[in-house]
Parts: C-alpha cells; sequence; structure tokens
C-alpha cells in the first residue's frame, strides 16, 4: 500500500553543556500504509519524543523524517505546518478540544482550516460523528460529554480531514476500563474499515494486545519491533 513514514538515524538531544540529555539515539523506523502499531516503553524512554518527531511537531537533532517521501526536517515551517494539518491527525490523552466550541465545530475545525465549504464540513462530520459513536451529540459542548464521548470527539477531529496517519498519544488513560476498551475496537474498526493508519504511544496492555506491531524503546533505541507476544519481557510500566 505504500511507506507512510520513515525515520532514519534519528536523534534528539536536550540541554546544553555538560548537561545533555539524549532522548532518542539512532532510531530507524518504517511505517507502511494500513498498519496499526504500538510504541511501548518505560516513562522516559522517548516515546512522546518520537511521536512528536513524526508527527512534525518537533525536529530531531539530526536525522531524516519522510512522511510519504517528504523529508519533513527540510521543509519551511509553513510547509510544514500544511502537511502536519492535511496528512496527519493526532489524538492526545487530554482530548485538547476547544471548550467553546461544540462537539461538531471540534471536528470540523481542521476541514475549517483547510478552506472546506460549510456544507461539506457539515456532511463529512455528520458522517464521522456517527462512525464514532456520536450522533446527535454534535452540538453539545465538551463540558456536556464524558470522558469516553470526549475522546470519541478528538478521534473525530483526527480523522475528519482523512490523513495518511493518525498519531495516538496514551489515548487510553484518562478513561475507564470498558470505555477505553469500547475506543480501542472502534480504532480497530477504522483501521480496518478505512485503512487509518495509526502509531500508539502507551502503558496500556489493551492497546498492545490489539496491536499487530509493537515497537519497545528502552533509553531512546528501540529493543523490540514485531509481534507483541515477543515483546512483553522488554516493557515495563
Amino acid at each position: 500500500m505504500g511507506q507512510i513514514i520513515e525515520l532514519d538515524s534519528v536523534t534528539k538531544d536536550y540541554g546544553q553543556g555538560e548537561v545533555i540529555v539524549h532522548a532518542l539515539c539512532g532510531v530507524d523506523l518504517v511505517l507502511e500504509a494500513g498498519e496499526f502499531t504500538a510504541m511501548a516503553g518505560p516513562s522516559g524512554s522517548g516515546k512522546s519524543t518520537l511521536l512528536n518527531i513524526v508527527g512534525g511537531l518537533d525536529n530531531p537533532t539530526s536525522g531524516s523524517v519522510n512522511l510519504e517521501g517528504e523529508d519533513m526536517t527540510r521543509l519551511s515551517r509553513t510547509k510544514l505546518s500544511r502537511l502536519r494539518r492535511d496528512r496527519v491527525g493526532f489524538v492526545f490523552q487530554s482530548y485538547n478540544l476547544i471548550p467553546i466550541l461544540t462537539a461538531m465545530e471540534n471536528a470540523e475545525y481542521i476541514l475549517m482550516l483547510q478552506g472546506i465549504s460549510a456544507t461539506e464540513r457539515k456532511s463529512r462530520v455528520n458522517q464521522v460523528l456517527n462512525e464514532v459513536g456520536l450522533e446527535g451529540l454534535g452540538d453539545r459542548f465538551p463540558r456536556e460529554l464524558s470522558g469516553g464521548q470526549q475522546q470519541r470527539v478528538a478521534i473525530a477531529r483526527a480523522i475528519a480531514a482523512e490523513p495518511a496517519l493518525v498519531l495516538a498519544d496514551e489515548p487510553t488513560a484518562n478513561v475507564d476500563s470498558q470505555t477505553a476498551g469500547a475506543l480501542l475496537d472502534l480504532m480497530v474498526k477504522l483501521n480496518e474499515e478505512k485503512g487509518i493508519t495509526f502509531l500508539f504511544s502507551t502503558h496500556d496492555q489493551r492497546v498492545m494486545d490489539r496491536a499487530r506491531r509493537l515497537v519497545v524503546l528502552t533509553d531512546g533505541k528501540i529493543t523490540h519491533d514485531g509481534s507483541p507476544e515477543h515483546a512483553q519481557r522488554d516493557v515495563e510500566s
């Protein structure tokens, strides 16, 4: 189906002088279209840093990051912002919804930035809200929704623009066990039926169990990349 992401020898350092933290150390990673991949590892292993670099929210210290053949490290700020807007969807553990906007308005926000007409936005977002189980709730504000419903709005916002890749940073961290299972089932369905590529950063065993590929990071290096079943001994909470 084609390659979505290729990281080549990516490093990320923080600090200066004698106090330098090597968050990522020569990471190589390729994601193909349609993959459903979980990224796990101890706290401080570099998961969030890697996710931010894949999504163009942060720049590597060295190495290259290609999204659908575009080297993100060489793009101007404007072109990078446009590429991120059009080709990457984000789902955060804290939802990151805009409180003064309704569920419908939050979900259509990226489409509005893309200049899509109001009629098409409404049609597309209504369909997406239905797909994520929020039919009839488009006029509610985030404060009027449960945590699980807010996360569904965040998922709807991430997929409404039909991105090449959805990055999910601990998407089940702030919801109860039953809701977490339902959200994961939803994302599996979107992956299987729509071919959306997912990359998760997670500590949640349920996410790892549903993943078809597990990447384990330890001290900024990939220590496992393959079947989830063979990696449990490498993963620490």
